[in-house]
């Protein structure tokens, strides 16, 4: 648990702390408490970076969610996402966990600090990314290892640290727990939703590059992409995504490969894309909690989407 003098607080502006200090936090595989000290999150040391969030729940795409960490002393940081350079180009983008011991508060007048090159080298020679030839090493390899799942008291308490702290309002909280009731209503008497059948079509492929517009097909065109479990070829389209139906986005990138949840193991994807503006808030699991922290980016198959010229184009002529 982070002490009164390194706890840090939403847009707190930080940096990394000196690589020797970061090294002195790390066991034998370059993880403290199970989170690796990744090579991508190197690329960050000269910066100075906001505190978005303090990790009070993650996710990932199976059941047992939402997780929390054993101590509190995780946060995110705006705009920090891995670049999965140095995991076999992985393009998942997961949204960096940063430990509090790795961070520093800084004054926005303060002089920038800069990393010793002997003590980096050290610090890198540390790190690990692979576990064996077939298996990456990483924050979302390790998030099962390194969290628990979440009773509903827990919840309730880290509810509580998130309306003392500011991190959530009561209003705020309100709305998710009322969302949450709703969510929990529609699959009990509904089901997910939407579902398809036994032998779904595999849907078009698109080809699509990042910065075109697309339209986000009807839900009784994407249901026919999918299986009884709202799956098209294991990619679940997930209850929030159906709120973006007939809505213009643009797309972030393709997805051709990714570091699946838990396992290390990389997946090949095809017709796959990420867009703008699109994550999983996961209002659905969060118990009156204000989302899960790693903010994933969602993944659409080229099925679900149709090609339009701009976000203002007319229905008509798409």
């Amino acid at each position: 648990m982070a002490g009164p003098d390194t706890r840090l607080s939403h847009n707190d502006l930080v940096e990394l702390r000196p690589p020797r200090e970061i090294l002195a936090t790390l066991d034998e595989h370059g993880a403290l408490d199970k989170i690796p000290f990744m090579p991508e999150m190197l690329n960050f040391y000269g910066q100075r970076l906001a505190v978005a969030r303090r990790a009070y729940i993650v996710c990932i795409y199976e059941p047992g969610t939402p997780l929390g960490f054993a101590a509190d002393d995780v946060v995110t940081l705006h705009e920090t996402r891995c670049s999965g350079v140095a995991h076999g180009g992985c393009q998942k983008q997961c949204t960096i966990l940063w430990r509090e011991a790795w961070l520093r508060k800084v004054e926005g007048t303060a002089e920038h600090s800069t990393a010793d090159l002997l003590d980096l080298d050290a610090l890198k020679a540390r790190l690990k990314v692979m576990t064996d030839p077939k298996t990456y090493f990483c924050q979302a390899s390790e998030i099962k290892r390194a969290t628990h799942s979440l009773s509903k008291a827990e919840r309730l308490r880290r509810m509580g640290g998130a309306l003392e702290a500011g991190y959530l309002t009561v209003p705020v909280m309100l709305r998710n727990l009322a969302t949450w009731f709703l969510w929990r209503l529609r699959l009990l008497f509904f089901g997910r939703s939407p579902r398809g059948q036994d032998s779904p079509f595999a849907g078009e492929s698109l080809n699509l590059q990042p910065g075109e517009w697309v339209e986000v097909r009807p839900l009784p065109e994407i249901a026919k992409t999918l299986d009884t479990s709202s799956h098209n070829r294991g990619l679940r389209f997930n209850p929030e995504m159906a709120h973006l139906a007939g809505k213009r986005l643009r797309v972030r990138t393709r997805l051709d490969k990714l570091i699946v949840d838990g396992t290390g193991q990389m997946r090949q994807m095809r017709n796959t894309v990420s867009l703008e503006g699109s994550t999983c808030g996961c209002a659905y699991v969060g118990f009156g909690m204000d989302g899960c922290a790693r903010c994933e980016l969602t993944y659409w198959r080229e099925g679900w989407l149709r090609r339009v010229d701009s976000a203002n184009e007319s229905r008509s002529g798409s």
